[in-house]
């Protein structure tokens, strides 16, 4: 068994059961599970943690998911995940999983990405890229807080857009593929940056990543063409 982990301030590295209580379609691709892990120690916005299955073989297959729940001390969490092709995992979840199944999950892990809500915050996510970002925006919003936060998303069309219907005034789509009448199709640009980059609040943006390899890169170079600072980009890969 691991040893006992310290992450900003919060005990991770043992691993504890969680039982599925949930299942939520969000898009035709992506589904939310959401678990009751009583003796979960809490997390903050942007964290992960890591999934293990283990079949009646004895195989195990481990996973880092991040958490798209905020911090609620409710003793429960939801993962976000997309349906891979071939993905053992994600497989399993989307065509196995029932409410009363019960999987281990270890964390809360890494405060690299982790936002606790200190600082006003620019969001940039891709596909399921928006799960840990998603993460921040509700803490915000059940926290009442005032610091101010900013998202842009990126999503091939309206159909894949994961949560949409949670998205406020604080959320700017890009579609890459389709869209709305009247919305322009095409990847982040300069032009959607500029005007938060232009005006940043007092005290200047942290910024945060989270997508694809190339979506990483393409955002991050946006940011810092756009007057960034290189040290205050947080970035989060998959893939």
């Amino acid at each position: 068994m691991p040893g006992r982990i310290e992450v900003n301030g919060l005990v991770a590295g043992v691993w504890q059961t969680a039982t599925l209580t949930e299942i939520r379609r969000e898009t035709p691709r992506a589904s939310t599970f959401r678990f009751a892990v009583p003796g979960w120690a809490g997390h903050l916005p942007g964290q992960h943690l890591m999934v293990r299955l283990t079949a009646a073989d004895g195989y195990v297959a481990q996973r880092h998911y991040s958490l798209a729940s905020a911090p609620d001390g409710s003793g429960h969490i939801e993962l976000t995940l997309d349906h891979v092709a071939d993905g053992e995992v994600s497989g399993w979840f989307h065509s196995v999983a029932r409410p009363g199944d019960r999987i281990e999950v270890r964390g809360p892990l890494s405060g690299f990405f982790a936002w606790p809500g200190d600082r006003p915050a620019l969001l940039l996510g891709a596909g399921s890229g928006v799960v840990p970002l998603m993460s921040m925006i509700r803490h915000h919003r059940a926290r009442g807080l005032t610091v101010p936060l900013r998202m842009l998303v990126s999503a091939r069309g309206p159909e894949e857009l994961i949560y949409a219907g949670e998205f406020g005034s604080e959320t700017t789509p890009v579609f890459t593929r389709s869209a709305p009448a009247g919305t322009p199709v095409g990847r982040l640009t300069a032009a959607h940056l500029a005007p938060l980059l232009t005006a940043p609040p007092e005290g200047g943006w942290e910024a945060y990543v989270c997508g694809s390899n190339a979506f990483a890169e393409h955002a991050s170079r946006l940011l810092v063409a756009g007057g960034q600072p290189v040290e205050r980009i947080r970035i989060e890969r998959f893939g």
